[in-house]
């Protein structure tokens, strides 16, 4: 037997079990990972809470808990290409994650991804990468930033908000965060200029940018879209997460599954290189998962959460 995390009904954080389910082996084509650790995203405790949601992504109950992973392959099916036994591996499996154990197919489909750890990032850093990556660089690949650029980055401090601030200062843009003003001097150590969210941002932020912005992604709802506009920007140089298929005034809609081949293993090299760090705001073990969950779902987490196992 093995453990893994298991939701029968939709509901909050308490819905979430840690249970004995027997042990998953690869079949052909596949490999098997020991988990080490799990990287929530908000996306997960939303899957557990909301039926709809759920049901868009194909998730049914009982459902498995958790996308992005990092461990080592421990198992090789017949057929399995491009890993092996021994090697160390992250990744996402559709809420699936959170076990000792998940097989995955060594051509993963859509909603899937693998990729060999890099030798100098442990499995707890390479755990966040999955989502958190992608979505910040497709984000910001969709307003194509430049070293004149002044982005306006709405969410700044939370997991995808922490990579898209400082891949657009490698980018050599100027950064300003919109965040609570407890988070400012964590936002200025990443590089950002931070302003608070709320009514009257637009003001705020032409206060600290009297020459204006030229660019903008909202990573929550619809304030930093809205203020953007408000200061001129053009629509096509705004992108957003979190604003559904249409977003306010021709902004950009984007997700981390439009992430260009590569961006991620990219991502994870400039950390390796120091060019880029991940703050873990928290860490739990597995049997926890319900504390890390209630964390993650709270929004005002400021990085990552991870879950040992």
């Amino acid at each position: 037997m093995s453990r893994a995390v298991i939701y029968d009904q939709y509901g909050g954080p308490e819905v979430l079990e840690v249970r004995d389910v027997p042990e998953p082996h690869a079949g052909p084509g596949e490999i098997r990972v020991r988990v080490a650790a799990v990287g929530l995203n908000p996306m997960d405790p939303a899957f557990a809470a909301m039926p709809e949601l759920a049901a868009r992504f194909g998730i049914t109950l009982p459902s498995g808990f958790g996308y992005d992973f990092a461990g080592v392959v421990d198992e090789a099916g017949d057929g399995a290409s491009g890993f092996s036994v021994g090697e160390r591996v992250y990744g996402g499996v559709m809420e699936r994650a959170a076990a000792d154990f998940v097989v995955v197919k060594t051509s993963p489909a859509a909603s899937e991804v693998l990729f060999h750890t890099p030798e100098d990032l442990s499995d707890e850093i390479a755990s966040t990468l999955g989502v958190a990556a992608a979505t910040a660089s497709v984000a910001l690949a969709a307003i194509d930033l430049e070293p004149t650029d002044t982005v306006l980055i709405g969410g700044a401090a939370g997991g995808v908000g922490v990579f898209a601030v400082q891949l657009a200062r490698l980018a050599g843009a100027t950064v300003i965060g919109t965040a609570s003003e407890g988070t400012f001097p964590f936002l200025r150590e990443l590089g950002a200029e931070p302003v608070a969210y709320g009514p009257g941002l637009a003001d705020r932020v032409r206060a600290l940018a009297p020459d204006g912005i030229t660019a903008a992604v909202d990573l929550f709802g619809t304030e930093t879209i809205e203020a953007a506009l408000a200061l001129g920007v053009a629509p096509e140089r705004i992108s957003a997460i979190a604003a559904g298929p249409t977003p306010p005034g021709g902004a950009r809609a984007v997700n981390g599954g439009g992430a260009e081949a590569g961006a991620v293993p990219r991502i994870a090299d400039a950390i390796v290189a120091g060019q880029i760090t991940v703050p873990v705001a928290a860490r739990f073990p597995i049997e926890q998962i319900r504390e890390a969950a209630a964390l993650q779902a709270g929004r005002h987490v400021h990085g990552k959460v991870v879950v040992a196992l």
